[in-house]
């Protein structure tokens, strides 16, 4: 946990933001894998740990906003539950860590929140991403499971995402952390490529590097010879001369924080020609991308400075043709990068995306539903204290070019004639964090190697 005026920091400010009522944050509840006592590994929600940093399941929380109190629910171990887990701190002990001073029994939240209401008086939630939470709700608050979602507090959500928007420096520090675990297991990966070597043992000593640094995973592990599939969770393939391999993988530090990085490397000692030209305008595009960041400056044209680098490049190749900012307009380059740009992270991988990418990345705005451009979780203008991926990618996804070929889809602007050439190149995807400052933007944690010398020295380090 952070030190307590952390918390109590955060409550204070979210009480400001909001006009009266009362908070209810649920913590998250063990996970059955396939039967109630073998369960996932625990995770707890990230708003709760936001604002209590309390890493236990079961609870909840009521933040009264009137007034500035919390109390904490929960219920104490039994001498049965001692048993199998040992002792450990009371709620009560735990809670006062985060500045909380009352805690209830879990029984005791219903009464709370019926007298809240007979009151008249607000009962803000998020909207529930688990089914338990969902059931919970209706329990508490009588709202049906398939109504939590839109009967959840706007202001709630806004005042949420306006405050963990912006990370403070101890957060940072804590994501840094994450990072440099990240470019760890990168490295031990980088230094496994070579043909015969299986997708699953890269992938198995990736989680062991961030296990042995006191890190879980922050998301599964992407670890593929089939880069174009871009979240490809399978690791069934072995590595064969000529292949590319894309790993996607980070770390997760103790304290929740996340780290989000990609990288591509060539299954023998270097790229072939064909492969180095698509690796290095991939890396031209991150770089255009890189430049683009800054305080005030949409996401969105952080994006599409990238895209008219891939576009101008497939022109060059006899990929595209015609007028590139036309190609762009009309989403022609999405055919090789059908996805953002990137994404803010914190305790989250993808951060707060459980509260709706049209408040953490839109301001509320509605998003295109153009094909490439829908998958941009992030458009709205960057503020100092932003952390985010930057990770363009170029793709040959087989399957999409037949699909545009049949339709005739921006036939104006590809040759698939062409195209057809590269049917089984695979995909490409670099990625590294950033922060955006009061007067620019700084990468975070140690440097990753990007470039094809870079990567090749790597290989060539003992493993």
């Amino acid at each position: 946990m952070f030190p307590e005026p952390t918390y109590t920091q955060r409550r204070a400010a979210l009480c400001s933001a909001l006009d009266g009522g009362l908070v209810l944050l649920l913590g998250n509840s063990e996970s059955p894998m396939n039967y109630a006592d073998n369960c996932h590994r625990f995770r707890q929600d990230s708003t709760f740990l936001y604002f209590f940093g309390l890493d236990q399941p079961d609870l909840a929380a009521v933040i009264d906003t009137d007034v500035g109190t919390a109390t904490v629910f929960g219920d104490e171990l039994t001498i049965d539950d001692i048993v199998w887990t040992g002792g450990l701190p009371t709620i009560a002990a735990r809670a006062a860590a985060c500045g909380v001073t009352e805690t209830l029994p879990t029984a005791d939240l219903p009464g709370v929140l019926a007298r809240a209401r007979a009151a008249g008086r607000a009962i803000h939630f998020l909207p529930p991403y688990r089914a338990a939470n969902k059931l919970k709700l209706m329990d508490l608050l009588g709202i049906a499971p398939g109504e939590a979602g839109a009967r959840a507090s706007r202001p709630l959500i806004e005042a949420v995402v306006a405050q963990r928007s912006v990370k403070a420096p101890e957060e940072i520090e804590q994501i840094e952390r994450a990072v440099d675990v990240t470019i760890a297991m990168h490295l031990a990966a980088m230094r496994m490529v070579r043909p015969g070597v299986s997708e699953r043992a890269i992938a198995a000593e990736v989680t062991r590097v961030a296990e042995a640094a006191g890190c879980r995973l922050s998301y599964p592990v992407i670890a593929t010879v089939r880069g174009e599939v871009l979240h490809n969770h399978h690791h069934d393939g072995m590595l064969e001369s000529g292949d590319l391999f894309l790993l996607d993988a980070g770390a997760e530090g103790p304290l929740g924080y996340a780290a989000d990085l990609s990288s591509t490397v060539p299954v023998d000692p270097d790229f072939t020609p064909r492969q180095r030209l698509i690796y290095d305008l991939s890396l031209k595009a991150y770089h255009a991308a890189v430049d683009a960041l800054g305080p005030g400056v949409p996401n969105r044209d952080v994006h599409f400075a990238a895209a008219r680098v891939i576009a101008e490049g497939m022109k060059g190749l006899g990929l595209m043709k015609g007028d590139t900012e036309e190609a762009v307009a009309a989403g022609a380059h999405a055919m090789f990068f059908p996805c953002g740009v990137g994404h803010m992270m914190g305790l989250d991988v993808h951060d707060m995306e459980d509260l709706g990418e049209a408040f953490v990345g839109y301001d509320g705005r509605p998003r295109s539903t153009q094909f490439g451009l829908k998958s941009l979780r992030l458009a709205r203008p960057l503020q100092p204290g932003f952390v985010l991926t930057v990770e363009p990618g170029i793709y040959f996804i087989p399957q999409l070019m037949d699909a545009w070929r049949a339709s005739g889809h921006c036939a104006e602007f590809l040759d698939f004639d062409e195209l057809d050439k590269w049917r089984d190149f695979g995909g490409i995807r670099n990625e590294e964090n950033w922060l955006i400052t009061p007067d620019g933007k700084r990468r975070l944690g140690e440097p990753k190697p990007l470039t094809a010398d870079e990567i090749a020295g790597v290989r060539d380090q003992p493993r």
